[in-house]
């Protein structure tokens, strides 16, 4: 029972990673995006072992980062110059795992007849874009709003 519990934990984490900071859920809403696209291209499996390896680098770096920030933010309640050190060094390096991610990307997907065959299957399905755009606004809201943010704007939407 306390290994299934161990699960519930982690997955709290993450969720609250996820519920505070954007730039988790810009991450997320990346490897989405990967993920989707991805079977436009031509992949090997060791290709989509790259990528994933790549997102959850960069998803681990940002908990991580969430992690330092949380600790610094306890133990140091006014502004302090270790502090900031600590959480600059966190912060790089989800910096330096994003730009090996999207190197990574390049590699894998720097496919131009790949691209060809994006463009010309939205330009021969437009009404598919009608699906891609709404995907993409709720994207956007869910980075900008955030989990609790949709569900406290529904709440006063319901109030009213």
């Amino acid at each position: 029972m306390r290994f299934f519990k161990s699960f519930k934990y982690a997955f709290r984490g993450i969720i609250y990673c996820i519920n505070n900071e954007r730039n988790m859920r810009i991450h997320t809403v990346a490897a989405l995006y990967v993920f989707v696209f991805s079977f436009f291209f031509e992949m090997s499996r060791t290709s989509y072992a790259a990528v994933l390896i790549a997102i959850a680098m960069v998803i681990t770096a940002e908990l991580f980062n969430t992690v330092a920030e949380e600790l610094c933010d306890m133990a140091a309640a006014s502004f302090h110059p270790v502090v900031r050190i600590i959480k600059d060094m966190a912060a790089g390096a989800v910096l330096i795992s994003a730009v090996f991610a999207a190197a990574v990307g390049v590699c894998v997907f720097w496919q131009p007849a790949s691209f060809a065959g994006i463009l010309r299957y939205f330009a021969s399905s437009p009404l598919m874009l009608l699906p891609l755009a709404a995907v993409t606004a709720v994207c956007i809201v869910y980075i900008v709003m955030g989990p609790i943010g949709i569900r406290d704007y529904i709440r006063k939407k319901r109030e009213k």
